[in-house]
């Protein structure tokens, strides 16, 4: 039994020592020192040894096991240790190697677009003016013109947050805020987010941009706001662009119109065109005269001073400008599309 016992001993202590790696070393102290393990059966073995012998043999088993389960506990640590060490080396970082750059982000098309055009108003001189997105009833509509029954006010076409408040669905409601502070001359472009009850599809969403101008002065004419958007069409799409108004109705502009400028992708022609749909034309907003009574809304001689006013969707123009299908690509947030530009 002695002999037995010293055989396993001097086995397990190699075994133990050499394992090289945690998982090895459990395995090992299992084997030896498990419930089922070696030492585990020679303890039972005991009771075929002479009665003389047992408490000597009792004591050597007993003082085996201690000695390994200390060799264990050794080498445990020293596993460990090595282990944090080879994680240090694998994570540690190379101070000499040239660093990552990371991806340097481009502007957002529809803001990059809006920038455009506000670079051709300031070089026309014109100022930017920023209102109020949560409006009253009174700049909302009334101030603009609006009669008491026109279907913009239903609350199916516009946000209302209480009563007399409501989200404004257009940018024109800072034109009268800047017409009551501001004596004419006034030159403004007003560019900001509006909101309407519209259901989201490809073209429509109920958050968008827009880009309103405001013009007033002595002598203001329909042929100054052709020239004007005929400026800002050449600016945007090229010299060779040309501006077509067509009739329209809006309650603060009279007369008003529908403008658009001649197709940038088909170059006006219109033939087997998807940008114009075959048209040579892209409709971009509506324009017209300031009604006389908006300006006298705010005080202005109506004798004296005209004036004109416009306003684009900026998303319109971005997705004509770039060829994008789909507005809510614009909202998406989606890195495939955005890295594009």
């Amino acid at each position: 039994m002695e002999n037995r016992l010293k055989k396993m001993a001097d086995a397990a202590r190699s075994a133990l020592r050499g394992a090289s790696d945690l998982e090895e070393l459990e395995e090992t102290r299992i084997e030896y020192l498990g419930r089922s393990g070696i030492l585990r059966e020679l303890q039972q073995g005991i009771r075929d040894v002479a009665e003389e012998l047992r408490p000597r043999v009792g004591k050597l088993i007993n003082r085996t096991r201690q000695e390994l389960e200390k060799i264990v506990e050794e080498r445990r640590r020293e596993l460990e240790e090595q282990q944090v060490y080879e994680r240090a080396e694998e994570n540690r970082i190379d101070v000499t190697l040239p660093g990552r750059s990371g991806y340097i982000a481009g502007r957002h098309p529809l803001m990059a677009t809006l920038d455009d055009m506000l670079e051709i108003f300031l070089g026309l001189g014109y100022n930017i003016a920023e209102g109020p997105e949560v409006e009253n009833y009174y700049y909302g509509f009334e101030a603009l013109n609006y009669p008491p029954d026109h279907p913009a006010m239903d609350e199916q076409m516009t946000f209302y947050l209480g009563e007399n408040t409501l989200l404004r669905s257009q940018t024109s409601t800072v034109q009268i805020r800047v017409m009551e502070q501001q004596k004419p001359p006034v030159r403004v472009v007003v560019p900001g987010r509006c909101f309407r009850r519209d259901t989201v599809d490809a073209t429509h969403s109920h958050t968008f941009h827009q880009l309103e101008g405001l013009c007033v002065d002595e002598g203001i004419t329909m042929a100054d706001l052709k020239g004007t958007l005929i400026a800002f069409g050449r600016g945007m799409f090229g010299e060779d662009t040309r501006v077509r108004f067509r009739p329209d109705f809006f309650p603060f502009t009279e007369p008003s119109a529908e403008f658009a400028v001649s197709c940038f992708a088909c170059r006006g022609e219109g033939e087997n065109c998807r940008v114009c749909k075959n048209s040579g034309w892209i409709e971009l907003g509506g324009a017209g005269m300031v009604d006389p009574n908006v300006l006298a809304n705010v005080g202005y001689d109506t004798e004296r001073y005209t004036g004109f006013a416009f306003g684009v969707g900026i998303e319109r123009f971005t997705m004509n400008r770039h060829g994008i299908p789909d507005m809510r690509l614009l909202y998406s947030g989606d890195m495939r599309m955005l890295r594009q530009f």
